[in-house]
């Protein structure tokens, strides 16, 4: 149960035997347990009817001459039942001789009724304010497990590194090459786990990435790879991360003929004016010619970029003469 809603069952509680032992010395524990229960209803119709009901449904809507006719209707309404079901069960179980009502009773469970009214949006108030602590309190839990779950989380992989490390320095005095490949092995997965979560990343960085990326690619060719990578823009500029890495992943998944000696990539990545351009052409292979080369990777790149630039970026692809393009420009 939700603190808000035990707090107002603590408060309708609270109301009831108010009600009961201010009656009770007068009339008697009979007509207590009469006026307290009909008096409550009467309050919960009131309150409850104004801010589940009839102010989200008319007033918050714009219907405020409906939402006025109906809060009279209801405390009028509300307000007449109240008195005469008092005022029957009082004379038929506890007067003496039968007693008339009179206009006062009824004003006074009407002005009652609106004074009630009235305290509904106190009510309505502190219900919000409670239920947006309660969500704040949860959201702070909900935040301290995220840290501490991140925390847990990083646990394995710095593990991971230092065993990494520690492979390399032993492969290192046997065979320097593949102790190099761990190396860049490390800084990819260490990418991964410190640097893709942020907002940005220095262009410094996500260029070590793919060259990291594209050396491990490289074992699993057969012959060596004709790659060119252009680079001219400030090393202190800042980029969302991953942002290049779809087209590079691309081209050795569907650019490539592992088995070929002639894959020839060119890269380029150039800062022109405000804006960073990366582009990548490799020569299509009969093999990879009917490969889907714009694919979910290319899509999903497009909807990150509308997210963080608007329509202020260009994002296409195009073959010709043999090579497939892709090319990318987006503000700094």
């Amino acid at each position: 149960m939700a603190i808000t809603t035990r707090l107002q069952w603590l408060i309708w509680i609270a109301v009831f035997l108010i009600l009961f032992f201010s009656v009770l010395p007068m009339d008697g524990w009979i007509y207590a347990f009469i006026f307290a229960p009909v008096s409550v209803a009467f309050y919960l119709l009131v309150i409850y009817g104004n801010i589940l009901v009839l102010f989200p449904r008319f007033y918050l809507t714009g219907r405020k001459v409906q939402y006025v006719i109906y809060v009279i209707i209801m405390l009028v309404g509300g307000g007449l039942a109240r008195g005469y079901t008092t005022h029957y069960l009082y004379n038929k179980l506890i007067a003496t001789k039968p007693m008339t009502m009179a206009a006062s009773d009824l004003i006074y469970v009407i002005v009652t009724g609106f004074l009630t009214f009235l305290l509904s949006f106190i009510f309505r108030i502190a219900i919000a304010y409670f239920d947006l602590k309660q969500q704040s309190e949860k959201i702070m839990a909900q935040k301290s497990q995220a840290e501490l779950d991140l925390l847990k989380s990083q646990v394995q992989p710095h593990f991971l590194f230092n065993t990494l490390n520690n492979i390399y320095y032993e492969a290192y005095r046997e065979a320097p090459t593949t102790a190099k490949l761990i190396e860049r092995l490390s800084d990819i997965m260490r990418y991964f786990v410190d640097e893709s979560p942020k907002d940005q990343v220095a262009i410094t960085t996500e260029i070590q990435f793919l060259e990291n990326y594209i050396a491990l690619e490289k074992i699993r060719m057969r012959h060596d790879l004709d790659l060119a990578f252009v680079q001219a823009c400030n090393s202190e500029l800042r980029i969302p991360p991953m942002l290049l890495m779809t087209f590079v992943e691309n081209i050795f998944k569907h650019g490539i003929d592992k088995s070929s000696s002639d894959n020839k990539i060119e890269l380029s990545l150039i800062q022109d004016d405000s804006y960073l351009v990366f582009e990548t052409v490799n020569k299509i292979h009969p093999a990879s010619a009917t490969a889907e080369t714009n694919g979910f990777g290319i899509k999903n790149l497009e909807k990150r970029l509308i997210l963080l630039y608007g329509n202020t970026f260009e994002l296409h692809t195009s073959k010709h003469n043999n090579f497939f393009t892709a090319y990318l420009k987006v503000p700094l």
